[in-house]
């Protein structure tokens, strides 16, 4: 990595620590240098580098992981090839290796690219419309919402020093050629080395042609020949007949034990005149077919009858899925049959069977040639496995999704279970995908399998569920229509946040009538779905549904018995309740959605759903209950569902701030903020688009808190700024999000500090009755505080002013206590004051006395 040559002593220092995971703070003391300036060396290392975060920073730093196949067999020959490859690399970001299949192309790209870092992406199972899924999963980049597998590789390799493998793109070209483009254009630092039997047609594209081996194929053939050879004479004849084409001569080598040098060499008549004469529609494979006809001719009818069926798979297979494509053959005589084909290197096995990519293309050929037809059969056999499979189905992924383009009696089938194996192994999108592709097989469960597809899209706030919804709708009638339709009318106010464009009121209470029309009374569940959507539909905000319609959906929730129906409900009312300020009682209603929720099945989308919300509302109800313990339970539960680090730190920010674990705070501080740049720099989608939102600028707030209360005031004013740059304002007042919390880190320090010069004002702005209400019982806590340890002639009024809201939240409720104990100096107050602080695990302030 020429970038590291760059690096300056000390900034090697901060990189090593970096990949230790230590926080700029950590780094500042371990180093003795001020935190400014650690901040100064992460951003020069980040320029440097060219990566956008510290994550990605410590990943590139760390040692390479090539991810090239490794093979059993030496490599022979091709030296002065590989020669050229790598010159060709040193000189062009594309380079293409082009040449017949057999030719070895992919062994010389892998042996090219060994040291190189280089990451392999294979193309044999791929189908058009899935070159940039290959990419990506072999990237390691997850699916996102709203954006293709194509850009989810773009936005990654950005910027990325890589070399990408891409093998096997002829029968994708056109798709590769577009990536390949994309990629050359928009990612500078990125090569690319492909294989194919035709050139991608990129500007900027060198061609190597591998040619046949000529004087190394006798070279090739002993290393491989499983028999006794003496006669090296009858070995280069051989070579030179079979063109020196390496797969033909490796297929031929094979066959020394049984046959001998001058078995093979006389049962070339035949196969000789089919080079000549060139037969098959495909002018492609006129080399393969011809060189590997011989061998199929050695094969009795059971052999080919077998081999051409294999031809099928596109991925790997067992001995239940080949046995599957013939049913009139016992299982023992299948196996027999592939181990024959293995003998004979037809076949490769590891850990399953599977025909080379080039042997499988003549299989197929003669599949087709031959009139039968095993779609039924294949299609069969993919819904069959696809139902019955429990464990990780990577195995056989590729082909139950090839399956899954057939259109027969068991695709229906077929294309429910993979939505549910996609869901269940965390492929969200593809989940979706499927279960629309089910709806499009059977009409007459359409509504129902898109909205289990709505479903998934809610699990990554995909606002696509809305249109799923009202699509569903469309294709259902009477209680069923109206379900989907208030479903709808929820899904655009519950989650109006994660919209692009949000839908309008009118538009809401137009579906909500619709659906109310449609409804049959004595439905439980239609009930409950329309008085959800009655709930949230009921004010001019989206995010603030009516308190009693809340309570009567949880109501008519419960009577159904539907898990996802009554988590629903409940959030509902936590989010009602506590919009009214009664925060204790959403957070007690959280703590009910997390009981219901550990007992709820991880496999239905709708309850997955809800699942990914509670976390967050959960502990959002508990930071503003002031109840700590419970939020640091609900953080440790975290790993539950799948997010990015970057999204859980505000919580954790929050968390460790009140709770005095200071360096953990600032640990996870450096993590929020490397985020929020990243997700606000990057100009796409990313599955950090969450923290564009004003949502994290209390956690930013906290960090400024910590700093000052540890006396370092620059550092401080730096996280003020910072939190009003996340907030989009120049006034923490002028921010829903950021006021409460801004008042509230203002006050606390001043009070700690005993710097009181400003109290009046700062007194004043934290006894705002503020529009949220989460942050609200703290700033009022700590205000009143200020005024009493002030000396403010109001400080009893201040006293008094803050006693509601300190009710709703322990922490608060703590610090109101020791305020009136340093009022009256009454000191049992105080003593109850610490216990209080203690039961919540507030280490800081416990230590508090006067």
């Amino acid at each position: 990595m020429e970038w590291l040559e760059l690096v300056s002593a000390r900034e090697a220092e901060v990189l090593a620590a970096i990949r230790g995971h230590q926080s700029n703070a950590q780094i500042a003391a371990r180093l003795h240098l001020s935190i400014r300036t650690v901040e100064s060396h992460v951003a020069s290392l980040l320029r440097k580098a060219g990566v956008p975060d510290r994550r990605s920073l410590a990943a590139l730093a760390a040692e390479p992981v090539s991810g090239l196949p490794v093979y059993p067999t030496s490599f022979v020959g091709r030296a002065a090839e590989r020669t050229a490859v790598v010159a060709a690399l040193g000189g062009a970001r594309l380079v293409t290796l082009i040449g017949a299949g057999g030719m070895g192309k992919t062994r010389l790209a892998v042996e090219a690219a060994a040291d190189q870092n280089a990451v392999f992406v294979d193309l044999v199972p791929v189908r058009t419309g899935g070159v940039g899924r290959a990419v990506a999963q072999a990237l390691g980049v997850v699916e996102r919402p709203r954006s293709t597998p194509s850009d989810d590789v773009i936005e990654w390799l950005r910027s990325e020093r890589a070399l990408l493998l891409l093998d096997n793109c002829e029968h994708v070209i056109g798709e590769v050629g577009e990536l390949v483009a994309r990629i050359l254009q928009l990612c500078p630092q990125v090569r690319i080395l492909a294989t194919s039997r035709e050139r991608l047609a990129v500007p900027g594209e060198r061609l190597v042609e591998v040619r046949s081996l000529g004087a190394e194929g006798p070279r090739l053939f002993l290393e491989r020949a499983t028999g006794a050879v003496t006669d090296v004479a009858a070995v280069e004849r051989l070579c030179t007949a079979l063109d020196g084409m390496p797969l033909a001569i490796e297929l031929v080598a094979a066959r020394t034990a049984s046959l001998g040098v001058h078995g093979i060499e006389g049962a070339l008549d035949d196969l000789l005149r089919l080079i000549s004469g060139g037969r098959g529609p495909d002018q492609r494979h006129h080399s393969l077919v011809d060189v590997i006809r011989w061998s199929l001719d050695l094969l009795d009818d059971e052999e080919r009858l077998l081999f051409r069926r294999l031809g099928i798979f596109v991925g790997s297979f067992d001995l239940p899925a080949a046995a599957a494509l013939s049913p009139e053959l016992s299982v023992g005589a299948v196996a027999d049959l592939i181990g024959r084909l293995a003998d004979r290197s037809l076949i490769v096995q590891r850990g399953r069977w599977s025909l080379l990519e080039t042997v499988r293309a003549v299989a197929a050929h003669e599949l087709e040639l031959s009139g039968e037809d095993l779609v039924p059969r294949y299609v069969r056999w993919a819904a069959d496995t696809a139902a019955d499979l429990t464990t990780d189905f990577t195995a056989v992924a590729d082909d139950l999704r090839n399956a899954l383009t057939y259109d027969t009696p068991d695709s229906y089938r077929l294309a429910k279970s993979l939505a549910q194996l996609s869901f269940v192994h965390g492929q969200v999108v593809a989940a979706r995908n499927h279960y629309i592709r089910a709806a499009e097989l059977n009409p007459s469960a359409a509504a129902d399998d898109l909205s289990s597809a709505a479903d998934v899209a809610l699990i990554s706030a995909d606002e696509a569920a809305f249109g799923l919804l009202l699509e569903a709708s469309d294709r259902a009638a009477g209680t069923a229509r109206s379900v989907a339709l208030a479903s709808a009318a929820i899904a655009a106010t519950r989650f109006s946040m994660s919209f692009g464009e949000p839908v309008t009121r009118e538009r809401v209470v137009g579906l909500l009538a619709e659906a109310t029309a449609l409804a049959d009374p004595a439905d439980a569940r239609c009930a409950a779905v329309l008085a959800m959507a009655r709930a949230w539909a009921s004010g001019e905000n989206p995010l603030d549904p009516d308190l009693e319609l809340s309570r009567t959906a949880v109501a008519a929730a419960r009577r159904t018995g539907d898990v996802a129906l009554v988590l629903g409900a409940l959030d509902a009312l936590g989010t009602a309740l506590a919009n009214a300020g009664q925060l204790r009682q959403a957070h007690r209603l959280s703590d009910e959605r997390l009981r219901l929720g550990a007992t709820a099945s991880r496999t239905d989308p709708a309850v997955a759903a809800e699942l990914v919300d509670l976390f967050h509302v959960a502990s959002t109800s508990a930071i503003a209950a002031g109840d700590l313990p419970a939020a640091a339970s609900i953080a440790a539960q975290d790993t539950e569902v799948a997010v990015h680090p970057a999204i859980i730190a505000p919580r954790l920010i929050r968390l460790y701030g009140l709770t005095g674990r200071f360096d953990e705070a600032l640990e996870h501080a450096d993590v929020l903020w490397d985020g929020w740049l990243c997700a606000t720099t990057s100009g796409v989608d990313s599955d950090l688009s969450s923290l564009r939102g004003h949502w994290p600028s209390s956690a930013a707030a906290i960090v400024a808190m910590v700093h000052g209360l540890r006396g370092d005031g620059p550092a401080s004013e730096e996280w003020r700024a910072r939190a009003r740059r996340i907030a989009h304002v120049d006034n923490p007042a002028d921010s829903l999000s950021l006021a409460a919390p801004a008042a509230f880190v203002d006050a606390r320090i001043a009070v700690h500090t005993s710097q009181y010069d400003d109290a009046p004002r700062l007194v004043s702005a934290a006894l705002t009755p503020f529009l949220e209400k989460w942050w609200l019982p703290y700033a009022h806590a700590a205000g009143a505080e200020l005024a009493v340890v002030a000396g403010l002639p109001n400080a009893a009024e201040c006293l008094l002013a803050a006693e509601a809201a300190a009710a709703e939240n322990y922490w608060a409720a703590a610090c109101l206590t020791r305020a009136k104990a340093r009022h009256t100096g009454d000191r049992q107050l105080l003593a109850d004051a610490v216990a209080q602080f203690d039961r919540i695990g507030a280490a800081f302030e416990r230590t508090v006395q006067w």
